[in-house]
């Protein structure tokens, strides 16, 4: 598959990582961490076990332009921490939406990095969205606190398929209305 243009997302700096654009090159430390169980299972998109090619597909998709989704990395480098941290997206919506998805290596859980990449995603809103929504598993209250703490509001609860569990698992739909 030849990609004729990549997509640039603009870069958003936080004050440990910076949020940049997929490179090719990410995809070996996308398949370790994506390969974990622990995300997979966090996610409702990665599937368990990560299958052969997944990694580098998601590359260039991420790449690709004319997608309905923007994607991050947060790039820990400029601290001195791995090159990828975890991957942050917005998935474009209608009437000016979108929805925030990430997901964090285990390694660096309870360290404020899903936190300050959300933070600064709402701070940077690079698609000019006046709201942005997200779920969170309801095993999952980590992720929930996350989005909480980046003034999102508890809209209601839902359900959404998770791949890596091949079930529907119930989740916490939250709203972020923007200026």
């Amino acid at each position: 598959m030849i990609l004729e243009k990549f997509a640039s997302p603009v870069e958003i700096a936080t004050d440990r990582f910076v949020l940049r654009p997929v490179r090719k090159s990410d995809a070996g430390l996308f398949a370790l961490y994506a390969g974990d169980k622990r995300v997979a299972e966090a996610t409702q998109g990665i599937p368990h076990p990560l299958p052969p090619g997944a990694a580098e597909a998601f590359c260039a998709r991420a790449m690709a332009t004319g997608s309905e989704e923007d994607i991050w990395v947060m790039d820990g480098t400029r601290s001195s921490l791995p090159e990828v941290l975890g991957v942050i997206s917005l998935r474009k919506m209608d009437r000016n939406q979108s929805e925030v998805a990430f997901w964090v290596a285990p390694a660096f859980w309870n360290h404020g990095i899903a936190s300050a990449a959300v933070n600064a995603l709402v701070a940077a809103n690079p698609q000019k969205n006046c709201t942005m929504f997200a779920e969170a598993f309801q095993d999952n209250p980590g992720s929930a606190r996350v989005l909480t703490n980046a003034g999102f509001q508890y809209l209601g609860d839902a359900e959404s398929y998770s791949v890596a569990r091949d079930a529907n698992v119930p989740t916490w739909t939250y709203i972020r209305k923007l200026d």
